[in-house]
């Protein structure tokens, strides 16, 4: 069961931490550890290759990478190295990315570059080096990696919330994630998207399994969770409350909530962030509180629920009641 719960890290922390958090998560068997690359942050390969040789056996990888400011040639370096370090665990996320606009990033077509990305990827990682020739990506012909790979291929997560990402994720990817959600309606949203595409390839609908992961804070006070999860929301509200078509958060609140994250105000955008709001864009409260989000999701059929930083009022802390507590609950789901 633990691995239909999973952890992801946000590259926010000093060099040796990650490692010491892996082996903590790894202790509860959790068997999936995700680190972020959002904007501003640390990259996610040197917490990556922390990871990798912190822990033995859970698989590890970016949620996401995006290709418009990592060239899917390096993309593909970057995992056939985490794929050797972690002796063949790697996995990874392709995304479109957000806040690029803040440096000149242009994402117009985005789907058709996470595509040809993934060709990219895909063809260097088998060794096949007769190019790629794309509307968005091209590789010339002998071009390849100079060096071996432990593996020909690594399972794809593609991240997205719409209709056209999604439908490409049926077509290619093994799980689609559908981050800072913990909605239950947006696993039966997400799987009807995802069945377009599965079908085009001619995969069975359920194919692709779907991931749900958001901010999560779990503390046995729950109101304290509750508080820290509010300011973690306010930070990306802005992206993704017009993402999530089941569930309506008034313009007037999201205007105010991205104002005041700009102006460095995170306690008074968390004040606009009332309970039902918090409870469809993140993970928070006692460990039985956060059991019952993680259980709704997985009964809505979700393949997988992934709890995001901070984990709790320390992560250390966070880990060890989401291991010890919101695990064994959800454990006959």
């Amino acid at each position: 069961m633990s691995g239909r719960v999973s952890i992801a890290f946000q590259t926010d922390k000093p060099g040796g931490r990650y490692g010491e958090l892996a082996a903590i998560a790894d202790g509860y068997g959790f068997d999936v550890i995700s680190v972020y690359s959002d904007l501003t942050f640390q990259p996610a390969l040197p917490a990556l290759l922390e990871i990798a040789r912190a822990t033995s056996r859970v698989r590890i990888g970016p949620a996401c990478l995006n290709p418009f400011t990592i060239h899917p040639f390096e993309i593909a370096g970057q995992i056939a190295v985490l794929d050797a370090v972690s002796g063949g665990r790697a996995y990874l996320g392709l995304a479109r990315g957000a806040w690029l606009e803040a440096i000149g990033i242009d994402q117009r077509h985005a789907v058709e570059r996470v595509d040809e990305a993934w060709s990219v990827v895909s063809r260097l990682l088998a060794g096949d080096d007769r190019g790629f020739d794309g509307d968005q990506v091209t590789l010339a012909p002998g071009v390849a990696l100079g060096y071996p790979r432990v593996r020909s291929k690594v399972p794809l997560l593609v991240g997205g919330w719409g209709k056209k990402m999604l439908r490409l994720a049926g077509r290619i990817a093994d799980e689609a994630k559908v981050g800072g959600s913990a909605n239950p309606e947006m696993v039966t949203m997400a799987r009807r998207r995802l069945a377009v595409g599965e079908v085009e390839s001619g995969r069975t609908p359920g194919t692709v399994g779907v991931v749900m992961g958001a901010v999560s804070v779990v503390d046995t006070d729950g109101e304290r969770a509750r508080s820290l999860a509010r300011r973690e929301v306010a930070m990306y509200l802005g992206v993704v409350a017009d993402l999530d078509p089941t569930f309506s958060v008034a313009p007037e609140v999201v205007e105010r909530v991205r104002a005041d994250v700009a102006m460095g105000r995170p306690e008074r955008a968390a004040a606009f962030i009332d309970d039902e709001t918090l409870d469809r864009f993140a993970f928070s409260g006692t460990p039985d509180q956060v059991a019952d989000q993680v259980g709704a999701l997985l009964q809505a059929g979700a393949a997988r629920v992934e709890l995001g930083t901070p984990h709790g009022v320390t992560p250390e802390r966070g880990i060890e009641l989401i291991g010890e507590r919101v695990l064994p609950v959800v454990s006959g789901i």
